[in-house]
């Protein structure tokens, strides 16, 4: 018997066990300190010094290179080794789903990587870590190496469009799999959360995960509300355990 494919669309919810704050919950960053958004904006990026020398201080100290997977991540991990196909597609910028033993082919990271940085000139790739290493020998701003560009984190910026290849591997999953499961996401930042409807309008079992209502709870067939670090794993196993 061919098992369903299983969409996992994940966000912010399910890194905060691992020590990562979210954005838009009720202690979120966009919430708490508004003036950081500025700090992850392309434009204001591009255009101001000191926000870039603010925004490489707060990835010194926002922790994520140092972070690890919980509970939740290793779910995921375990369902895919159970022989079960599963696809992650994730609004985080973590790497954690791939710590946790996640195939990376198998995770599609809408908003980048926040492991990696860019030069917004001659596109070259470097690690996160070697960037911070610089910031802390004394370089507020570290240029590029290569060209002497700006350089910034391997993510989407608010301001930037989306990969529209990465993108089109997210739609590509979505239509195809027979459960989409939405867990830890608002399902308020587009084009990422339209995927929730675009899954239901394909006949695929919606199941959203999260603490807060979000706009496609009524299009769901489950909507649970229990904390994402019992209730995932509940739920992956009850879903492999119904197709056994």
């Amino acid at each position: 018997m061919n098992r369903p494919l299983v969409a996992i669309l994940s966000g912010a919810g399910v890194s905060t066990d691992s020590g990562i704050r979210d954005y838009r919950g009720p202690n979120g960053l966009w919430r708490t300190d508004p003036e950081a958004e500025k700090l992850v904006t392309y434009e204001y990026y591009m255009g101001d010094p000191e926000i870039r020398r603010r925004a490489w201080l707060m990835r010194r100290e926002n922790q994520t290179l140092q972070a690890e997977p919980n509970v939740a991540h290793r779910a995921v991990a375990g369902l895919e080794r159970s022989g079960v196909p599963v696809r992650v597609i994730t609004q985080n910028v973590d790497g954690l789903h791939q710590l946790a033993g996640m195939p990376a082919r198998k995770v599609i990271e809408l908003h980048g990587t926040a492991r990696t940085v860019v030069c917004t000139g001659c596109h070259a790739r470097t690690s996160m870590e070697d960037a911070l290493a610089r910031v802390e020998a004394g370089e507020d701003d570290p240029p590029c190496l290569k060209c002497g560009g700006i350089l910034k984190s391997a993510t989407v910026m608010f301001g930037q469009r989306l990969d529209p290849v990465v993108l089109g591997e997210a739609a590509a999953i979505t239509k195809a799999c027979q459960i989409f499961i939405a867990v830890g996401s608002s399902l308020q930042v587009q084009p990422a959360a339209g995927l929730a409807g675009v899954a239901v309008d394909h006949g695929a079992r919606l199941i959203i995960v999260n603490a807060e209502p979000t706009p496609y709870d009524d299009r769901a067939d489950e909507v649970i509300r229990e904390p994402i670090g019992t209730a995932l794993p509940e739920l992956l196993h009850r879903l492999s355990a119904e197709r056994e």
